[in-house]
């Protein structure tokens, strides 16, 4: 019922394939040997290159066993004309293959030219985004501090319109305590009260709960079944495993056992009847409310004559008021005279003073309506100096990119046409390493066709005469040469020391003559002895070819 898996799959730990020991027989060369070079990941499994040079292989098998033999020139000359056509057929593969990766290289550095393009435009983008975030919170900033700045200006414009005349007023102590949103119940942090200050004052403080003791006292009034909790594990209402797994029958099996209880118990359900109470409970009666005091209700003539009284008292009242003010003007009326005197002679210093203050008012509304005409043309002229500068970094910037990927995209194919070269320079240098081994092959073919066609040891020995000969003549030629050299040179010395001009240009003239006329004649004779050998070289030929 329980089974596990490993974490590894069966490729993952796949070694490289078996590869059994063989023995090859010297009469049979298998082709399967000339794929010895690949091995698992580097060839295996093929794929199309591989199989396309196992076709390559397979066709220069079948056109190496199609060459003619060595036996006449004419087979020759043919056999070397097909490793000349198969040479050019192998250089245009080559050149094929070579353009085939250059091509690869250049969809490789295309598509990183896109992705790099992608990126900075990915980066280009965030900036901008993060730039465009920046300047939000800025006005989001100076929008808060213009709205805070004009709830302040508010609350004073507020503040002074409550005392316009500018009378000092007293504290309204009823007012403070009847408005609960007065200084009294929430004082102004602007004011000087920070209530945070002292908030160890509210906290509770509880012996049972910041005390050790207390904690000891409180555990120990607790009883034990809320210190000591004993807690039996439930028993399974189903049938277990060894392992302690519940099949999945017996979940079934659970389920709908517990299924059709339920469905019985709702079927056989009956109504309970009301039990009786096992305990007395003691309703309290709620506390009698005092009786309500009333009033005998007056008649209408009493209520009227109580109305005349007091609209009388009222009358009384103001009378007095009134001979109290007027025995107070007759008292004090020199007083007044004066005053109304000096109040006369204030008014026209006020109506100066007025006047200069609707003159100054008034320069200072030109002044500001000057200075908001300027603050508006510098605002113009900073927005116009701030485009064109933004225009113009934003030239620069885009013109700066634009140098820098013509720059990269200059070096990447600088660094493409040098291996480009480099190559060119390797198979070059292939090129002459093959050319020297074909040449170094072609002269060991000459020279086993020659020792082969060498009919007897007489020739052998003909030619280590001559050599011998061409050796000793031309060692006594070279001592003569010296020797004559040395006393020519002397004679010139002596000469040049007291010859004339005309006589150096007829000597000058002589070693012309002596020297190109008897080289030419040199090089025609050998020509002629290459000639004459190269006829009795074909002569032999045909005589050995005859016999």
């Amino acid at each position: 019922t329980v089974g596990t898996q490993t974490d590894y799959r069966d490729g993952e730990a796949q070694t490289d394939p078996y590869s059994p020991e063989y023995i090859v027989l010297s009469t049979s060369i298998p082709e399967l040997l000339t794929l010895a070079t690949l091995t698992w990941g580097r060839g295996l499994p093929a794929g199309l290159a591989e199989v396309e040079m196992i076709e390559r292989a397979r066709a220069k098998r079948a056109w190496e066993a199609s060459l003619p033999s060595l036996d006449s020139a004419s087979q020759i000359a043919k056999r070397r004309k097909m490793m000349d056509d198969m040479e050019k057929k192998e250089w245009a593969f080559r050149e094929q293959e070579i353009e085939k990766l250059q091509e690869l290289r250049l969809e490789v550095l295309k598509k990183l030219l896109w992705r790099r393009k992608e990126k900075q435009n990915e980066l280009d983008f965030k900036r901008l985004d993060a730039q465009w975030q920046n300047h939000q919170k800025a006005l989001e900033e100076k929008l808060k501090k213009n709205q805070h700045n004009c709830a302040l200006m508010v609350r004073k414009l507020i503040a002074k319109r409550k005392n316009v005349r500018g009378k000092l007023v007293g504290r309204d102590i009823i007012e403070d305590y009847a408005d609960f949103a007065s200084q009294t119940y929430a004082p102004l942090s602007r004011i000087g009260y920070f209530p945070d200050n002292h908030a160890e004052r509210y906290v509770v403080k509880n012996y049972y709960l910041n005390t050790f003791a207390g904690l000891c006292e409180l555990e120990a009034a607790l009883p034990n079944s809320v210190t000591q909790v004993q807690i039996q594990a439930p028993k399974p209402k189903c049938s277990t495993t060894k392992t302690g797994f519940i099949r999945r029958s017996a979940r079934l099996e659970a389920e709908l056992a517990q299924v059709h209880q339920a469905l019985l118990d709702k079927k056989n359900k009956v109504k309970e009847p009301k039990q009786p109470l096992r305990f007395l409970e003691k309703i309290e009666k709620p506390v009698p409310q005092p009786p309500t005091p009333s009033l005998e209700k007056p008649s209408i003539e009493e209520e009227e004559t109580e109305l005349a009284v007091i609209c009388l008292q009222k009358l009384l009242r103001g009378r007095a008021v009134q001979n109290m003010m007027f025995e107070g003007k007759e008292k004090r009326l020199e007083l007044i005279r004066e005053l109304r005197t000096t109040h006369a002679l204030q008014e026209d210093v006020q109506l100066l003073i007025k006047a200069e203050k609707q003159e100054t008012l008034a320069l200072q509304q030109q002044h500001d309506l000057h200075m908001h005409k300027l603050s508006q043309i510098e605002s113009h002229l900073a927005w116009a100096e701030g485009r064109t500068l933004a225009n113009m970094f934003d030239f620069l910037s885009k013109e700066l990119l634009r140098l820098q990927e013509e720059q990269r995209i200059h070096a990447f194919v600088m660094l493409a046409e040098r291996q480009r070269r480099m190559r060119e320079a390797e198979e070059s240098g292939r090129r002459q390493v093959e050319e020297m081994q074909r040449q170094e092959e072609d002269e060991i073919f000459r020279q086993v066709r020659e020792g082969v066609l060498r009919p007897t040891v007489d020739s052998y020995l003909e030619d280590i005469i001559l050599s011998s000969m061409e050796n000793t003549a031309e060692e006594q030629a070279k001592e003569e040469i010296q020797r004559m050299a040395v006393e020519i040179n002397d004679i010139a010395y002596e000469m040049e020391n007291r010859r004339t001009r005309l006589q150096s240009e007829e000597i000058v003239a002589e070693l012309v003559y002596s020297f190109l006329i008897p080289e030419i004649e040199k090089t025609s004779y050998k020509e002629k002895g290459k000639e004459s050998n190269c006829f009795f070289s074909l002569l032999e030929l045909v005589h050995s070819s005859r016999s």
